[in-house]
Protein backbone atom coordinates (compact mmCIF):
# COMPACT_ATOMS: atom_id res chain seq x y z
CA UNK A 1 0.00 0.00 0.00
CA UNK A 2 1.67 3.57 -0.84
CA UNK A 3 1.44 6.17 1.36
CA UNK A 4 2.00 9.64 2.14
CA UNK A 5 2.35 10.81 5.64
CA UNK A 6 3.78 14.02 6.66
CA UNK A 7 5.31 14.36 9.99
CA UNK A 8 3.46 17.67 10.94
CA UNK A 9 1.96 20.35 8.69
CA UNK A 10 2.89 20.01 5.10
CA UNK A 11 2.66 23.32 3.46
CA UNK A 12 3.04 23.68 -0.22
CA UNK A 13 3.23 26.96 -1.85
CA UNK A 14 2.59 28.91 -4.72
CA UNK A 15 0.50 25.46 -6.15
CA UNK A 16 -0.50 22.53 -4.47
CA UNK A 17 0.62 19.20 -3.17
CA UNK A 18 -1.88 15.55 -3.60
CA UNK A 19 -4.19 14.12 -1.48
CA UNK A 20 -6.26 14.80 1.15
CA UNK A 21 -9.47 12.40 2.06
CA UNK A 22 -12.45 11.47 0.37
CA UNK A 23 -15.32 9.54 0.82
CA UNK A 24 -18.17 9.06 -1.23
CA UNK A 25 -20.51 9.85 1.82
CA UNK A 26 -23.97 11.35 1.64
CA UNK A 27 -22.74 14.41 3.96
CA UNK A 28 -23.99 17.54 2.54
CA UNK A 29 -21.30 19.33 0.19
CA UNK A 30 -20.17 22.61 1.24
CA UNK A 31 -21.34 25.87 -1.35
CA UNK A 32 -18.55 27.25 -2.89
CA UNK A 33 -18.23 31.25 -1.28
CA UNK A 34 -15.55 33.82 -2.90
CA UNK A 35 -14.69 34.93 0.98
CA UNK A 36 -13.68 30.95 2.10
CA UNK A 37 -10.31 30.11 2.47
CA UNK A 38 -10.47 26.59 4.05
CA UNK A 39 -11.20 24.03 2.38
CA UNK A 40 -11.15 20.58 4.34
CA UNK A 41 -11.77 17.12 2.95
CA UNK A 42 -14.06 16.30 5.29
CA UNK A 43 -16.46 18.38 4.54
CA UNK A 44 -16.46 17.25 1.05
CA UNK A 45 -17.04 13.86 1.94
CA UNK A 46 -13.71 12.51 3.23
CA UNK A 47 -14.76 9.29 5.41
CA UNK A 48 -10.73 9.08 6.05
CA UNK A 49 -10.72 5.37 7.38
CA UNK A 50 -8.04 3.67 4.84
CA UNK A 51 -10.72 1.65 3.34
CA UNK A 52 -13.26 3.97 1.80
CA UNK A 53 -12.73 5.61 -1.93
CA UNK A 54 -12.01 9.01 -1.06
CA UNK A 55 -11.30 10.42 -4.47
CA UNK A 56 -14.24 11.99 -5.71
CA UNK A 57 -14.16 14.16 -2.10
CA UNK A 58 -10.51 14.86 -2.89
CA UNK A 59 -11.49 16.20 -6.46
CA UNK A 60 -14.61 18.42 -4.89
CA UNK A 61 -12.32 19.56 -2.78
CA UNK A 62 -9.41 20.50 -4.95
CA UNK A 63 -11.68 21.87 -7.84
CA UNK A 64 -13.22 24.29 -4.73
CA UNK A 65 -9.93 25.49 -3.92
CA UNK A 66 -8.19 25.83 -6.99
CA UNK A 67 -11.34 27.85 -7.97
CA UNK A 68 -11.55 29.74 -4.91
CA UNK A 69 -10.56 33.65 -5.42
CA UNK A 70 -9.26 34.72 -2.10
CA UNK A 71 -5.56 35.32 -2.08
CA UNK A 72 -4.56 32.12 0.14
CA UNK A 73 -6.99 28.80 0.03
CA UNK A 74 -6.04 25.98 2.29
CA UNK A 75 -7.01 22.31 1.10
CA UNK A 76 -6.40 20.63 4.46
CA UNK A 77 -6.43 17.02 5.10
CA UNK A 78 -7.44 16.46 8.88
CA UNK A 79 -5.46 14.71 11.28
CA UNK A 80 -5.48 10.69 12.39
CA UNK A 81 -7.47 10.59 8.66
CA UNK A 82 -6.29 7.87 6.02
CA UNK A 83 -7.26 8.59 2.92
CA UNK A 84 -7.57 5.55 -0.30
CA UNK A 85 -7.39 7.52 -3.64
CA UNK A 86 -7.45 6.06 -6.72
CA UNK A 87 -5.14 7.39 -9.74
CA UNK A 88 -5.93 10.69 -10.33
CA UNK A 89 -4.95 13.61 -12.12
CA UNK A 90 -5.16 17.58 -9.91
CA UNK A 91 -5.34 20.21 -13.07
CA UNK A 92 -4.77 23.93 -13.17
CA UNK A 93 -4.45 26.61 -13.67
CA UNK A 94 -5.99 28.41 -10.37
CA UNK A 95 -6.68 31.39 -9.35
CA UNK A 96 -4.20 31.88 -6.67
CA UNK A 97 -0.77 31.92 -6.52
CA UNK A 98 -0.63 30.97 -2.97
CA UNK A 99 -2.18 27.95 -2.32
CA UNK A 100 -1.70 25.69 0.47
CA UNK A 101 -2.47 22.06 0.70
CA UNK A 102 -1.69 21.20 4.70
CA UNK A 103 -1.53 17.30 4.85
CA UNK A 104 -2.21 15.96 8.96
CA UNK A 105 -3.10 12.36 7.84
CA UNK A 106 -2.02 10.14 5.73
CA UNK A 107 -3.02 9.28 2.02
CA UNK A 108 -2.96 5.49 0.80
CA UNK A 109 -3.47 3.89 -2.67
CA UNK A 110 -4.23 0.24 -2.54
CA UNK A 111 -1.33 -2.01 -3.28
CA UNK A 112 -3.72 -4.37 -5.88
CA UNK A 113 -2.82 -2.42 -8.78
CA UNK A 114 -5.94 -4.74 -10.26
CA UNK A 115 -8.53 -2.38 -7.80
CA UNK A 116 -7.26 0.42 -9.43
CA UNK A 117 -10.17 2.51 -10.84
CA UNK A 118 -8.94 4.11 -14.37
CA UNK A 119 -8.10 4.34 -18.03
CA UNK A 120 -5.15 2.36 -18.99
CA UNK A 121 -3.33 5.98 -20.36
CA UNK A 122 -3.71 7.25 -16.55
CA UNK A 123 -2.33 4.37 -14.19
CA UNK A 124 1.43 5.48 -15.15
CA UNK A 125 1.11 7.75 -12.34
CA UNK A 126 -0.88 7.84 -8.71
CA UNK A 127 -1.24 11.10 -8.58
CA UNK A 128 -0.47 14.06 -10.90
CA UNK A 129 -0.76 17.64 -10.45
CA UNK A 130 0.16 19.62 -13.66
CA UNK A 131 -0.17 22.93 -15.29
CA UNK A 132 -0.04 24.88 -12.02
CA UNK A 133 2.30 27.79 -10.80
CA UNK A 134 3.42 26.73 -7.69
CA UNK A 135 3.17 22.24 -6.86
CA UNK A 136 4.22 19.77 -4.97
CA UNK A 137 2.96 16.15 -5.72
CA UNK A 138 3.94 12.60 -7.02
CA UNK A 139 4.08 14.33 -10.00
CA UNK A 140 4.97 17.62 -10.57
CA UNK A 141 4.95 18.55 -14.27
CA UNK A 142 5.28 22.10 -15.82
CA UNK A 143 5.02 24.14 -12.84
CA UNK A 144 7.14 26.73 -11.47
CA UNK A 145 8.09 28.08 -7.91
CA UNK A 146 7.18 24.84 -5.88
CA UNK A 147 8.24 23.87 -2.24
CA UNK A 148 7.50 20.53 -0.70
CA UNK A 149 8.89 19.81 2.40
CA UNK A 150 8.28 18.06 5.90
CA UNK A 151 6.22 14.82 4.09
CA UNK A 152 7.06 11.11 4.22
CA UNK A 153 6.79 9.23 0.91
CA UNK A 154 6.54 5.39 1.54
CA UNK A 155 5.84 2.23 -0.65
CA UNK A 156 4.86 4.14 -4.07
CA UNK A 157 4.22 1.42 -6.89
CA UNK A 158 6.79 3.65 -8.95
CA UNK A 159 8.80 6.94 -8.60
CA UNK A 160 7.96 8.29 -5.07
CA UNK A 161 8.43 12.17 -6.66
CA UNK A 162 8.66 13.29 -10.15
CA UNK A 163 9.96 16.43 -11.08
CA UNK A 164 9.21 16.98 -14.91
CA UNK A 165 8.87 19.93 -17.13
CA UNK A 166 9.49 22.51 -13.91
CA UNK A 167 11.56 25.35 -12.52
CA UNK A 168 12.48 26.75 -9.24
CA UNK A 169 11.61 23.71 -7.02
CA UNK A 170 12.66 23.00 -3.68
CA UNK A 171 12.56 19.18 -2.39
CA UNK A 172 13.91 19.03 1.72
CA UNK A 173 13.18 17.28 4.71
CA UNK A 174 11.41 14.96 2.93
CA UNK A 175 11.71 10.54 4.31
CA UNK A 176 11.24 8.62 0.95
CA UNK A 177 11.21 4.50 1.74
CA UNK A 178 9.85 1.01 0.15
CA UNK A 179 11.80 -1.75 0.23
CA UNK A 180 15.08 -2.95 -1.62
CA UNK A 181 13.91 -5.38 -3.66
CA UNK A 182 11.15 -2.92 -5.02
CA UNK A 183 11.64 -2.49 -8.98
CA UNK A 184 11.55 1.05 -10.27
CA UNK A 185 10.69 2.78 -7.10
CA UNK A 186 12.76 6.05 -7.22
CA UNK A 187 12.71 8.13 -4.66
CA UNK A 188 13.19 11.85 -6.54
CA UNK A 189 13.52 11.54 -10.62
CA UNK A 190 14.15 14.61 -12.24
CA UNK A 191 14.15 15.69 -15.92
CA UNK A 192 13.60 18.53 -18.14
CA UNK A 193 13.62 20.45 -15.02
CA UNK A 194 16.07 22.98 -13.76
CA UNK A 195 17.01 25.47 -10.78
CA UNK A 196 15.92 22.19 -8.16
CA UNK A 197 17.39 22.26 -4.74
CA UNK A 198 16.81 18.59 -3.29
CA UNK A 199 18.10 18.88 0.65
CA UNK A 200 18.06 17.02 3.71
CA UNK A 201 16.21 13.55 2.52
CA UNK A 202 16.33 10.23 3.89
CA UNK A 203 15.97 8.17 0.87
CA UNK A 204 15.51 4.33 1.06
CA UNK A 205 14.47 2.06 -2.17
CA UNK A 206 14.98 -0.15 -4.93
CA UNK A 207 16.00 1.74 -7.15
CA UNK A 208 18.39 5.43 -7.74
CA UNK A 209 17.54 7.50 -4.66
CA UNK A 210 17.79 10.30 -7.19
CA UNK A 211 17.94 9.90 -10.66
CA UNK A 212 18.87 12.75 -13.04
CA UNK A 213 17.44 12.75 -16.68
CA UNK A 214 17.06 14.56 -20.02
CA UNK A 215 16.83 18.18 -20.60
CA UNK A 216 18.09 18.54 -16.05
CA UNK A 217 20.19 21.89 -15.43
CA UNK A 218 20.96 23.59 -12.61
CA UNK A 219 20.76 21.18 -9.57
CA UNK A 220 21.92 21.46 -5.97
CA UNK A 221 21.42 18.01 -4.19
CA UNK A 222 23.31 18.17 -0.79
CA UNK A 223 22.37 16.73 2.84
CA UNK A 224 20.82 13.29 1.32
CA UNK A 225 21.04 9.51 3.09
CA UNK A 226 20.68 7.24 0.87
CA UNK A 227 20.32 3.30 1.19
CA UNK A 228 18.80 0.96 0.63
CA UNK A 229 19.26 1.84 -3.49
CA UNK A 230 21.04 2.32 -6.38
CA UNK A 231 22.46 5.89 -5.50
CA UNK A 232 22.32 8.88 -7.33
CA UNK A 233 22.62 8.45 -10.90
CA UNK A 234 22.26 10.89 -14.09
CA UNK A 235 20.94 9.09 -16.93
CA UNK A 236 20.19 6.80 -18.65
CA UNK A 237 20.96 9.57 -21.69
CA UNK A 238 20.98 8.56 -25.19
CA UNK A 239 18.50 5.18 -25.72
CA UNK A 240 17.38 4.45 -29.40
CA UNK A 241 20.16 7.05 -30.45
CA UNK A 242 18.66 10.34 -28.91
CA UNK A 243 20.28 14.01 -27.91
CA UNK A 244 20.03 14.21 -24.35
CA UNK A 245 21.74 16.82 -22.14
CA UNK A 246 22.30 17.14 -18.73
CA UNK A 247 24.35 20.26 -16.94
CA UNK A 248 25.39 22.09 -14.11
CA UNK A 249 24.63 19.44 -11.24
CA UNK A 250 26.23 19.77 -7.42
CA UNK A 251 25.76 16.52 -5.29
CA UNK A 252 27.52 17.09 -2.34
CA UNK A 253 26.90 16.05 1.52
CA UNK A 254 25.93 12.47 0.80
CA UNK A 255 26.08 9.89 2.74
CA UNK A 256 25.34 6.11 1.25
CA UNK A 257 25.03 2.68 3.20
CA UNK A 258 24.51 -0.49 1.58
CA UNK A 259 23.62 0.65 -2.02
CA UNK A 260 24.69 -1.14 -5.28
CA UNK A 261 26.36 2.13 -6.72
CA UNK A 262 27.29 5.59 -5.03
CA UNK A 263 27.39 8.75 -7.43
CA UNK A 264 26.97 7.27 -11.43
CA UNK A 265 26.60 8.59 -14.66
CA UNK A 266 25.24 6.06 -17.26
CA UNK A 267 25.07 6.38 -21.14
CA UNK A 268 23.45 4.30 -23.49
CA UNK A 269 25.93 3.44 -27.07
CA UNK A 270 24.60 5.51 -29.90
CA UNK A 271 23.36 8.99 -28.21
CA UNK A 272 24.21 12.07 -28.75
CA UNK A 273 24.30 15.47 -26.53
CA UNK A 274 26.29 15.55 -23.27
CA UNK A 275 26.45 15.03 -19.53
CA UNK A 276 28.49 18.10 -18.36
CA UNK A 277 29.75 20.62 -15.60
CA UNK A 278 28.83 18.05 -13.01
CA UNK A 279 30.32 17.60 -9.30
CA UNK A 280 30.04 15.17 -6.77
CA UNK A 281 31.69 16.39 -3.30
CA UNK A 282 31.86 15.27 0.24
CA UNK A 283 30.55 11.97 -0.16
CA UNK A 284 30.88 9.28 2.05
CA UNK A 285 30.24 5.40 1.26
CA UNK A 286 29.86 2.86 3.74
CA UNK A 287 29.62 -0.77 2.50
CA UNK A 288 28.22 0.30 -1.06
CA UNK A 289 29.26 -1.27 -4.15
CA UNK A 290 30.94 0.74 -6.72
CA UNK A 291 31.32 3.89 -5.20
CA UNK A 292 32.57 5.69 -8.07
CA UNK A 293 30.90 5.11 -11.79
CA UNK A 294 30.71 5.80 -15.47
CA UNK A 295 29.30 3.57 -17.97
CA UNK A 296 28.99 4.82 -21.11
CA UNK A 297 27.99 0.89 -22.08
CA UNK A 298 24.88 0.92 -20.51
CA UNK A 299 22.22 -1.38 -21.44
CA UNK A 300 19.11 -2.55 -19.17
CA UNK A 301 18.74 -5.80 -21.59
CA UNK A 302 20.85 -8.76 -23.29
CA UNK A 303 22.63 -7.84 -26.92
CA UNK A 304 22.52 -4.27 -27.01
CA UNK A 305 24.67 -3.98 -30.77
CA UNK A 306 27.96 -1.85 -30.66
CA UNK A 307 27.70 1.41 -31.78
CA UNK A 308 30.07 4.11 -32.35
CA UNK A 309 28.12 7.82 -31.60
CA UNK A 310 27.84 8.36 -27.69
CA UNK A 311 26.87 11.09 -25.12
CA UNK A 312 30.05 13.58 -24.67
CA UNK A 313 30.64 13.58 -20.99
CA UNK A 314 33.19 16.28 -19.68
CA UNK A 315 33.78 18.40 -16.89
CA UNK A 316 33.06 16.06 -13.78
CA UNK A 317 34.75 16.66 -10.66
CA UNK A 318 34.87 14.53 -7.77
CA UNK A 319 36.13 15.68 -4.29
CA UNK A 320 36.76 14.41 -1.00
CA UNK A 321 34.76 10.99 -1.47
CA UNK A 322 35.90 8.44 1.14
CA UNK A 323 34.67 5.38 2.83
CA UNK A 324 34.28 1.41 2.08
CA UNK A 325 33.39 0.11 -1.37
CA UNK A 326 31.53 -3.91 -1.24
CA UNK A 327 33.01 -4.84 -4.12
CA UNK A 328 36.69 -4.67 -5.53
CA UNK A 329 36.98 -2.44 -8.38
CA UNK A 330 35.53 1.02 -6.18
CA UNK A 331 36.43 2.79 -9.09
CA UNK A 332 34.84 2.45 -12.78
CA UNK A 333 35.25 4.75 -15.49
CA UNK A 334 34.23 3.00 -18.88
CA UNK A 335 33.95 5.78 -21.79
CA UNK A 336 33.83 5.54 -25.46
CA UNK A 337 36.65 5.24 -27.43
CA UNK A 338 35.29 7.45 -30.02
CA UNK A 339 33.87 10.02 -27.35
CA UNK A 340 36.29 9.53 -24.59
CA UNK A 341 35.44 11.50 -21.12
CA UNK A 342 37.49 14.82 -20.90
CA UNK A 343 38.42 17.02 -18.43
CA UNK A 344 37.96 14.22 -15.12
CA UNK A 345 39.29 15.30 -12.19
CA UNK A 346 40.18 13.34 -8.71
CA UNK A 347 40.96 15.04 -5.53
CA UNK A 348 41.01 13.16 -2.36
CA UNK A 349 39.45 9.77 -2.72
CA UNK A 350 40.05 6.96 -0.33
CA UNK A 351 38.09 4.13 -1.02
CA UNK A 352 38.69 1.11 1.11
CA UNK A 353 37.53 -2.38 0.72
CA UNK A 354 35.27 -3.54 3.53
CA UNK A 355 36.43 -7.14 4.18
CA UNK A 356 39.62 -6.13 5.96
CA UNK A 357 43.02 -7.43 4.23
CA UNK A 358 42.36 -6.78 0.74
CA UNK A 359 42.48 -3.72 -1.04
CA UNK A 360 40.08 -1.98 -3.66
CA UNK A 361 41.00 -1.40 -7.49
CA UNK A 362 40.04 1.02 -10.36
CA UNK A 363 38.91 0.26 -13.98
CA UNK A 364 39.84 2.96 -16.17
CA UNK A 365 39.35 2.95 -20.36
CA UNK A 366 39.24 6.12 -22.46
CA UNK A 367 39.47 8.76 -19.93
CA UNK A 368 41.02 12.19 -20.03
CA UNK A 369 41.93 13.88 -17.34
CA UNK A 370 43.63 15.23 -13.58
CA UNK A 371 44.09 13.56 -10.16
CA UNK A 372 46.24 15.28 -6.63
CA UNK A 373 48.19 12.39 -5.04
CA UNK A 374 45.95 11.44 -2.41
CA UNK A 375 43.94 9.29 -4.40
CA UNK A 376 43.07 5.66 -3.33
CA UNK A 377 42.73 3.43 -5.40
CA UNK A 378 45.37 4.43 -8.10
CA UNK A 379 43.34 5.88 -11.19
CA UNK A 380 46.10 5.60 -13.75
CA UNK A 381 44.47 6.93 -16.49
CA UNK A 382 44.05 10.03 -15.09
CA UNK A 383 47.59 12.54 -14.94
CA UNK A 384 48.82 13.63 -11.64
CA UNK A 385 48.77 17.49 -10.75
CA UNK A 386 49.94 18.52 -7.11
CA UNK A 387 48.15 21.87 -8.28
CA UNK A 388 44.65 20.33 -7.72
Amino acid sequence: MATIAPPAIARILLCFFVLARVCASTGSQPSVDDGQNFFDVVEYGAVGDGRTDDTKAFKKAWTDACKSSVSMPIMHVPHNKTCLLQPLVLRGPCNSQNLTIQIDGTLVASGDPSAWKCDKKDCRHWIMISDVDGLSGLVIDKCNEVRLSELTFKDSPQMHIAIEGSTRVTAANLTITSPGHSPNTDGIHIQRSQHVLVRDCYIGTGDDCISIGQGSAHLDISGISCGPGHGVSIGSLGKHGSRETVEDVHVRDVHFVGTSNGVRIKTWQGGKGYARDIVFERITVTNSSHPIIIDQFYCDHEHCKNQTSAVQISNVTYSQVNGTSHAKAAVELACSETHPCRDILMKDITLNLTVKGKETTSHCSNVRGRRNSNIFPNISCLEEDEDL
